[in-house]
C-alpha cells in the first residue's frame, strides 16, 4: 500500500490534477452549472418563489419587441466602442511617451496605474464629486455650470470619461510590457533612414506592437460591455435611461423586477453579441497583426 501510494505521489501527471483539482470545482460550481441553469432559465418564467414555468422563446419575444431594448442595445454599443477606442489610443501613446526614457517615467507609471486598482467604489464617489453641479471640481475649473450626471445628453460622456481613465494604468502597462519586447536595432536603423517620430510610430512601433494592440482591443472590448458597477454607482441607468445597459437591465430584471428568466435571456443576447464580435476580430487578426500565422 506505501508503495502504492508512494508511486501515486510520484506521478507527475496525478501531482498536476491534485493542484488543478480546487480550481476545477470552482470553475465547475461557479460557472459551468450557473451558465447551463441561465441557459435553461431564459426559456423560463420565474421570480425567485413560485415554480418554474417553461415558456419557450417568450421571454426573447418580449425583449426584442420592446423599444426600451433596442435603447438600451444602443448605449451598451456607444459606451462599449468609445471605451475600446479612447482606452487603447491613450493608453498606447502614453506607454510610446513613457518607454522613451523621459524624467520621472517611474512616478508616471505609478501614478496611471493607481486609478485601475482603486476600488470602483471609491472611483464614483469621488467623481460623484467631481461632476456635482453645484460643488463639483470640473466645473468649477471650467467656469461652466453642466448638470453632468443628470443631462440625457452629457451622462454615458461623464461616464466614459471615468471608465477610459481607470482603465488607461492597465492598458498601459501591458503596451510597456510589448514596447520592451521590441528590438532597439529597428528604431535605430529608422533613425538612420531619416524616419521621424511619426513615421517611426506608423511603420515600426504599430506593426511590432500590433500582437499586444489585438490583445488589448478585445480584452478592452469584453470588459466594457459588461460594465455594471459604474452605472450601478453614479447613475442607476439614468436619467430617463441614457446610461442603461444590458449588464444593468440584467440585474434589475432579476432582483428589482424578480424576472429571473427575461434577465437571463437578456444574458444570452449579450452573450452572443460578444461572442460574434470577438470571432469578427479573431478573424481579422490575420490583416491586423503583424506576422500573423495559424
Amino acid at each position: 500500500m506505501k508503495k502504492f501510494l508512494k508511486n501515486l505521489l510520484n506521478n507527475t501527471r496525478f501531482a498536476g490534477w491534485v493542484f488543478i483539482f480546487p480550481a476545477l470545482i470552482g470553475t465547475l460550481i461557479f460557472i459551468i452549472i450557473p451558465v447551463i441553469c441561465s441557459f435553461g432559465l431564459s426559456f423560463a418564467k420565474w421570480d425567485l418563489l413560485n415554480p418554474i414555468k417553461f415558456i419557450g422563446f417568450d421571454n426573447y419575444k418580449e425583449i426584442f419587441s420592446e423599444p426600451l431594448f433596442y435603447k438600451i442595445f444602443w448605449n451598451t454599443i456607444v459606451f462599449a466602442f468609445s471605451t475600446s477606442i479612447l482606452g487603447v489610443i491613450i493608453p498606447l501613446v502614453l506607454a510610446c511617451i513613457l518607454n522613451s526614457k523621459v524624467r520621472g517615467s517611474e512616478f508616471y507609471k505609478t501614478a496611471y496605474f493607481l486609478p485601475f486598482i482603486t476600488p470602483m467604489i471609491v472611483i464614483g464617489v469621488v467623481w460623484e464629486w467631481i461632476f456635482d453641479p453645484n460643488i463639483g471640481l470640473l466645473n468649477h475649473i471650467l467656469h461652466i455650470h453642466i448638470n453632468w450626471l443628470y443631462d440625457t445628453h452629457y451622462a454615458m460622456p461623464a461616464l466614459i470619461i471615468v471608465s477610459v481613465w481607470k482603465l488607461v494604468g492597465y492598458n498601459m502597462v501591458i503596451f510597456l510590457s510589448g514596447l520592451s519586447g521590441i528590438s532597439q536595432s529597428l528604431f535605430e536603423a529608422a533613425k538612420i533612414d531619416g524616419a521621424n517620430y511619426f513615421q517611426t510610430f506608423k511603420n515600426v512601433t504599430v506593426p511590432m506592437l500590433s500582437p499586444t494592440i489585438f490583445f488589448v482591443v478585445i480584452i478592452t472590448a469584453i470588459s466594457s460591455f459588461q460594465i455594471f458597477d459604474l452605472i450601478y454607482l453614479m447613475t442607476q441607468g439614468g436619467p430617463l435611461d441614457s446610461t442603461n445597459v444590458l449588464v444593468y437591465a440584467i440585474y434589475k430584471n432579476a432582483f428589482e423586477y424578480f424576472n429571473v428568466g427575461k434577465a437571463s435571456a437578456i444574458a444570452y443576447v449579450l452573450f452572443f453579441v460578444i461572442l460574434v464580435l470577438t470571432m469578427i476580430q479573431w478573424n481579422l487578426r490575420k490583416k491586423l497583426v503583424y506576422n500573423e500565422i495559424d
